[in-house]
């Protein structure tokens, strides 16, 4: 058709682009704070000004969960004062400051008490204590300038990590979890108001919940910064649920067949 003869209403192909571009690029627009998408911030829900706590907290976060728009170490990160996050898959020397004079110390003084933990459920091959069990022994009773490490990632990438940083970390850091249990299943979205993607078993938690539950015993005023830090969490998962369609719970299965099978 010749471009003097074309119907007034009709969009040249070139403009129609343009117009989506500018709607997906509107669509896109992200807050400053928070870093997420204008329809679904989450500034209403984080601390105007972020908790103080004596614990620092460095935090390994696997390069993947850059782009999990469920992952909740950004928004842990803007609760908290004294949160390092790291992007990486593993932990060395030089890539924290506060690291680093831990691990010089360690060498300086062997049998100096340590003041970092790492968070991590025990196997053979790396004991662990649990994190209360760790606090009231008598090496640490004194102590307040805890510093928690965590390794956020799906439970695949958190293991590699932990495993590929442990050459480092042992020198100055003692491994530590909370209560767990792999023989029970993991929540999910549907049946906790505090998880936002489904954990391989019982005792599995998001990053931000597992740092909360360990200030929560690291921290004099532990309880209203766990209590602070849990209703932000329950708030993200509260806004997530609200855009997911209600499921039939499936049936269980059972080795050898379906429920009930004989």
């Amino acid at each position: 058709m010749d471009p003097e003869t074309q119907p007034a209403n009709s969009t040249p192909f070139a403009a129609g682009d343009d117009s989506d571009g500018h709607n997906e690029e509107k669509r896109r627009k992200l807050c400053f704070n928070c870093n997420r998408p204008i329809k679904v911030c989450l500034c209403s829900i984080i601390p105007p000004e972020p908790i103080a706590t004596i614990t620092r907290i460095v935090i390994l976060h696997h390069p993947h969960e850059q782009r999990h728009k469920l992952a909740t170490v950004p928004v842990l990160s803007k609760c908290l004062r004294k949160c390092d996050v790291i992007v990486g898959r593993r932990l060395r020397y030089g890539d924290s400051e506060i690291l680093d004079s831990l691990h010089d110390v360690a060498i300086r003084n062997p049998n100096f008490p340590h003041r970092a933990i790492y968070l991590f459920p025990g196997a053979d091959t790396s004991p662990s204590q649990e994190i209360n069990h760790w606090k009231s022994s008598k090496h640490t009773v004194e102590m307040i300038n805890y510093v928690l490490i965590a390794f956020d990632g799906t439970w695949k990438h958190a293991r590699e990590m932990m495993r590929a940083s442990l050459s480092f970390l042992s020198k100055f850091a003692v491994q530590v979890h909370l209560d767990y249990d792999v023989g029970n299943d993991g929540r999910t979205i549907f049946n906790s108001d505090l998880i936002l993607r489904k954990e391989p078993f019982s005792g599995c938690m998001s990053t931000m919940e597992a740092v909360a539950h360990c200030l929560r015993i690291l921290e004099p005023n532990g309880i209203d910064v766990e209590s602070s830090l849990i209703e932000v969490l329950r708030s993200m998962v509260k806004f997530q649920a609200s855009f997911l369609k209600p499921m039939k719970p499936r049936p269980k299965l059972i080795k050898g067949g379906r429920e009930g099978k004989t």
